[in-house]
């Protein structure tokens, strides 16, 4: 499923695949040059479990931006059925940068809200690059209670680098509508499922990331700001992204070691801008365990749940300065 540009640390693999596809052009069938690429391909593999077994946290962040990794609408289009789009926020505009709509999920009928980056230049500017403008979060807040109203599950994709810091934007409202959509999530009468797959960048991914469950996808990242925004304010320099991105703790791995969220989904071999049909599979899989669980619970005890879910993150020491006479 890659298109594009490799990765850099993705070069070696990049430059085998493209030496098996230019075998399996040349092949005609021929059993001998079929066994050179069976062995071909599972060396292929053997360097990817290799390379993704140890990434690097600036790695990470690399895969999760990768341009042809799946994103909301990919996964509308492979896990879900009927999807119905819904726009706009009755107040200012639509804004292309959040998906809302209702979808069918199996047997259940949930309402979707996502971030979307687009694949073209073009759409990528419609989509202001995934960085959602109020009237998106406002949108997002309507359909929520709709879908509060007809008891339909909620689902949030989690995929920016962070809400749009235009002027225009702030003129409009932005931190107060972000407080205001994690504050309708923190009282929604009804189940909410997070994922996070892609980027999960400041206040723009927690905007819709306030859940009773909460996941990550295995290459993907969760951060108060993004690397190169921690790397301007403390080392006045985008250069220091990398070292930033050790500091930050937001891999999925941290994410989970610290309880900031509760469930990892594994990815294909390679990623998942590798192989969206399989990914789409396990995401799916993950939805429906997470619902049929969820639907099942009273609304009050959710609502509990969630409140105390997020409440105890976050671990700290309390000392005494007094000391001893």
């Amino acid at each position: 499923m890659q298109s594009g540009p490799g990765l850099e640390f993705e070069r070696d693999v990049i430059a085998l695949e493209n030496h098996i596809e230019e075998l399996v052009r040349q092949s005609n069938n021929a059993a001998d040059q079929d066994g050179t690429i069976r062995d071909l391909r599972e060396q292929r593999n053997e360097m990817l479990r290799e390379i993704y077994s140890r990434l690097s946290p600036w790695q990470t962040v690399q895969v999760a931006r990768h341009p042809a990794r799946p994103y909301t609408r990919d996964y509308l289009n492979l896990a879900f059925d009927d999807f119905v789009e819904l726009h706009g926020d009755k107040h200012f505009g639509d804004d292309r940068a959040l998906l809302t709509g209702f979808a069918k999920l199996d047997r259940y009928k949930v309402m979707i809200v996502g971030h979307q980056k687009g694949r073209t230049y073009k759409e990528r500017q419609a989509c202001h690059f995934g960085c959602a403008h109020p009237e998106g979060y406002r949108k997002a807040m309507l359909k929520m209670r709709l879908a509060e109203k007809y008891n339909l599950p909620l689902i949030c994709f989690i995929d920016t680098p962070g809400a749009y810091p235009g002027v225009g934007a702030e003129e409009r409202g932005q931190a107060q509508v972000i407080a205001e959509s994690m504050f309708k999530m923190s009282q929604l009468r009804t189940p909410v499922v997070c994922v996070v797959i892609g980027e999960g960048g400041s206040g723009g991914a927690l905007g819709i990331g306030v859940g009773d469950r909460v996941a990550v996808l295995q290459h993907a990242y969760y951060s108060v700001i993004s690397p190169e925004g921690c790397a301007g304010i403390l080392w006045k320099s985008h250069e220091h992204a990398p070292k930033a991105a050790d500091a930050l703790r937001f891999t999925s791995t941290d994410l989970q070691r610290l309880r900031v969220i509760d469930d990892v989904i594994d990815e294909p071999l390679g990623g998942a801008h590798r192989d969206h049909h399989q990914m789409a599979i396990r995401l799916k899989a993950y939805l429906l365990k997470a619902l049929g669980s969820l639907v099942q619970q009273p609304q009050e005890a959710l609502l509990s749940q969630r409140y105390e879910k997020f409440r105890q993150m976050g671990v700290y020491l309390e000392q005494s300065t007094t000391q001893p006479v």
